[in-house]
């Protein structure tokens, strides 16, 4: 593979050694944008880099949807090392993003947060890009963000942001697919979205669909998730539940040869009010990872029957206890 290719991460099967070695390798400049921030050692290896002289910047997300906070303790932490730390844009409900740019010439761009859990209980992944492009535009929305200004991509260049662009390009990415659709992805909340996967089942294409179950989805969002995955196995879509992790990650793979990795969940909020980002990959040796842990993950799973959400005594579903920082935003 060229020095420069994309990289993925998977988690929690490669842990938080590459996603510290990624910070550590910061020799003149760092950025990292987070949703939650908590795990120590990657503080420690951003403090390491400003002991180091290297210019660091941080921006957190102040508090979750249902209002609780996460990241004080960070911030603190950060600030009295003497790094540039700021909260999330106000102009967002909430900046769910998880990107991290090293010396303005690489950037990770992942589904997991920056917190133990998410490498360890769940399935995750990130992707390292050296694309002088996405990693030039990652930069751009981190200072528009930074500054509290708009943005808006001038062109489509393989990212995928919110609230700008995302509901579109995953929408035509799924539209291009020809043979296999695979989707790893707990939430089903976007009637567009569904749409387009209900249209590829149409015309042909063979559409797997691993989800969590009821797993970190919210009271409010369990009507609309239940009812689009029924919908979907009425067009021919297989539907299984993920037994061996909690579905965390946010994976489309088109036809085994493309892949849409981000932080946004298939869900009108994501689309439409938060700061989301994602990328399309294209590289093959970072696509067929993809594709053998999606079907290890599929193969070890179970056929999944969503229950009617009407129903006032649902099946229980209790493989993994309920955890408030699991729960998908």
């Amino acid at each position: 593979m060229p020095a420069n290719a994309p990289y993925l991460i998977v988690e929690p099967d490669d842990g938080l050694d590459p996603v510290r070695e990624f910070i550590l390798s910061a020799q003149t400049s760092l950025l990292i944008k987070q949703f939650t921030f908590t795990e120590a050692s990657l503080l420690e290896a951003a403090i390491d880099r400003k002991k180091a002289g290297v210019d660091v910047r941080v921006m957190l997300n102040p508090q979750r949807s249902g209002g609780d906070r996460a990241n004080d303790e960070s911030y603190e932490q950060l600030k009295a090392a003497g790094i540039d730390v700021q909260w999330s844009s106000p102009k967002f409900y909430v900046t769910h993003e998880k990107s991290i740019v090293v010396d303005e010439r690489a950037a990770m761009v992942a589904t997991f947060n920056l917190m133990i859990k998410y490498f360890t209980l769940t399935r995750d992944y990130g992707i390292i890009t050296h694309d002088p492009l996405h990693v030039a535009q990652i930069i751009d929305v981190f200072n528009a963000d930074w500054q509290h200004r708009d943005f808006t991509p001038p062109k489509y260049e393989g990212l995928l942001w919110s609230n700008s662009n995302s509901r579109y390009h995953m929408a035509r990415f799924i539209d291009t697919a020809q043979r296999r659709l695979y989707i790893q992805h707990p939430k089903y909340v976007d009637a567009v979205i569904l749409d387009h996967i209900a249209a590829a089942a149409h015309r042909g294409v063979k559409v797997k669909v691993l989800c969590g179950g009821k797993h970190g989805i919210s009271e409010w969002d369990i009507l609309d998730t239940f009812a689009s995955l029924r919908t979907l196995s009425r067009f021919g879509v297989k539907v299984r539940k993920q037994k061996n992790l909690r579905v965390h990650a946010k994976l489309l793979i088109v036809d085994n040869t493309s892949a849409l990795v981000g932080s946004m969940n298939i869900d009108r909020s994501a689309f439409d009010l938060r700061r989301e980002l994602g990328i399309t990959i294209t590289e093959p040796d970072v696509v067929g990872r993809l594709r053998d842990v999606f079907k290890s993950d599929w193969d070890i799973s179970h056929h999944y029957v969503p229950p009617d959400p009407l129903e006032q005594n649902r099946p229980v579903e209790d493989e993994f206890p309920h955890d408030d920082d699991l729960v998908h935003e």
